[in-house]
């Protein structure tokens, strides 16, 4: 019986023996093919020897590459965002702050008053550096704005807009620390005895009152110059000048119109010629600059929309000198000449005029024959006189004011004559300066530290005067010998002008420079010269208000050209 089981049990394994691959092979038949696709391609990686990139094995040297060129481009992107962010910020402030001024101290009866006459470069130049908590000051002028002179030209044609080269008198006054009083008037009379002046209003509206007498410790006589036209026949009636804002604008309307009115149908050739021949008076910088900027008119713009007539319109520059540009070394002066030659501007000089018509001109040539020109806008750019309140002026101190071109000072731009209480600045002075707008500037921020050394004396000899009458201790004797040290200490010094250079636009993207290096002078002109023209006049700006409406109109122009409309 052992046997037997023993036997069934050998059958049993060896039946099992013989099943199994049977099993396999069907369970292998069975299996999908996507797995014996996987079992074949990992049989076939484990035999192709590997080529991955250990861990440790450095990135090749374009990737590191790139990768720095992006973490660069990255940082210059924050960069550049954060720098206009800023930039955009700290503009807004700027004009925020400008806009908006804060509280003012009021008028103190205890402070000296300074009247100021006039609201040009030195008035200008003096409030702007003037600290007011010294003095009370009242401003006095005809206009209620500061005119950026140099840039006049541009406006005559249309380069500007008029109102992006003017300053108000208040946006200045309002940021002082003490109250400044602006008045709209035009001054009457000066009465250096009883030291007051008198005051008219020159508006088109009038209250009940429009003439007042106000007194002053201190006046600044600031009132400027008007257009010289040397006793010549119909200067006034029949030319325009380049002096005020209105002058700039009056010359604007007279071109366009001599423009449109040669446009219109029927017209001679001869009458053509004559209204489209402008002839400028003067060859100092205004007459150059606006010379130039009549040729870049016509080339840029009137040549597009008015090509029937552009070709025929001609400038004439008429200078009495041997030369234009006096004030300028003769290499610019050359330079200036034959690129006035390129742009088809003649000059005549050694020319005098001899009487201006209403459509034409009388010359008297170098070789003294006269000959009539005809025109059609003669602009007149020719030198300077003094008003008629500073001639009443000088004639109220007629041993003491006797040079006929302006109002005689001394070294420290005071009065003749006034018992120190008239300080004259500006073109309406007979200095030794020329009339330019750098001189007064200067002068106008000299006064202004010259009126903080008055203030700083007048509160040392009060102190003095004070410890006078006050127990004499040692503590009062000792503060009274330092005062009188600060006293010895406080010398005025005389005005001082430094020349900071000319400048002049001469057309054609080009401009002339003649600037004082070390001890000699630099003389440049070109494009690149032109270009510091322009940033050299931005920064001479009084703010940032005018500094972006001219760049913007600059611009303006660049892209949209110079407006034709007839007004």
């Amino acid at each position: 019986m052992l046997l037997a089981r023993s036997h069934a049990r050998s059958v049993i394994a060896r039946s099992l023996a013989q099943s199994q691959p049977r099993q396999l092979s069907l369970l292998a038949h069975r299996q999908p093919f996507q797995s014996r696709l996987a079992r074949r391609s990992l049989v076939t990686e484990a035999s192709e020897p590997t080529t991955e990139t250990p861990k440790d094995t450095p990135l090749p040297t374009n990737k590191a590459g790139q990768s720095k060129w992006r973490t660069f481009q990255l940082i210059l992107g924050r960069a550049t965002l954060a720098t206009i962010i800023t930039a955009a910020g700290t503009f807004y402030y700027i004009t925020q702050k400008d806009r908006h001024p804060g509280a003012q101290l009021p008028f103190d009866p205890e402070k000296k008053t300074i009247v100021v006459l006039g609201s040009g470069w030195g008035a200008t130049s003096l409030l702007k550096t003037l600290d007011t908590t010294d003095y009370n000051v009242v401003v006095v002028s005809p206009k209620n704005y500061f005119l950026f002179t140099p840039l006049l030209p541009s406006v005559a044609v249309g380069t500007l807009s008029p109102r992006s080269i003017l300053q108000p008198t208040r946006y200045l006054t309002r940021h002082k620390t003490r109250q400044v009083s602006v008045i709209e008037a035009e001054a009457k009379e000066v009465d250096p005895v009883k030291k007051t002046v008198t005051f008219s209003d020159n508006s088109e509206i009038k209250g009940q009152v429009s003439s007042t007498t106000i007194g002053y410790d201190y006046l600044v006589y600031a009132v400027g110059a008007e257009t010289q036209t040397f006793g010549i026949p119909g200067v006034k009636e029949h030319s325009c000048f380049m002096k005020e804002l209105s002058d700039a604008e009056r010359m604007q309307r007279q071109f366009m119109d001599c423009v449109e009115t040669a446009a219109f149908p029927g017209q001679t050739q001869e009458e053509i010629d004559r209204l489209l021949h402008m002839v400028v008076v003067g060859g100092g910088p205004t007459g150059i600059e606006l010379s130039g900027e009549l040729h870049d008119f016509l080339e840029d713009d009137l040549k597009n929309w008015y090509p029937e007539l552009a070709g025929k319109i001609r400038i004439t520059l008429v200078e009495a000198l041997p030369s234009v540009l006096p004030m300028f070394s003769k290499q610019l002066i050359d330079y200036t000449e034959s690129t006035f030659k390129k742009s088809k501007i003649e000059i005549l000089t050694k020319t005098m005029v001899k009487e201006v018509k209403e459509q034409s001109v009388m010359l008297q040539m170098p070789d003294k024959n006269i000959v009539e020109v005809p025109c059609g806008m003669v602009i007149w750019a020719a030198g300077n006189v003094g008003r008629q309140i500073t001639r009443d002026l000088m004639a109220k101190l007629p041993t003491t004011q006797t040079n006929r071109r302006g109002i005689t000072v001394d070294d420290h731009l005071r009065m003749a004559g006034s018992n120190d209480s008239i300080f004259a600045i500006g073109d309406c002075t007979a200095s030794s300066y020329a009339p330019t707008a750098q001189v007064a500037s200067q002068q106008g921020n000299y006064l202004a530290r010259q009126f903080a050394q008055f203030a700083k004396k007048d509160a040392i000899e009060a102190r003095l005067a004070t410890l006078k009458t006050a127990p004499q201790t040692e503590e009062t004797k000792n503060e009274a010998a330092s005062l009188m040290k600060q006293l010895e200490k406080l010398k005025l010094r005389p005005f001082h002008y430094s020349h900071q250079g000319s400048l002049a636009y001469i057309g054609s993207d080009k401009a002339i420079a003649d600037l004082p290096i070390f001890n000699g002078n630099f003389a440049s002109g070109g494009v690149a010269t032109y270009l510091f023209w322009r940033s050299a006049y931005l920064s001479t700006l009084f703010s940032l208000r005018n500094r972006t409406l001219v760049a913007t109109d600059w611009l303006k122009c660049k892209l949209f050209g110079r407006d034709v409309s007839r007004e």
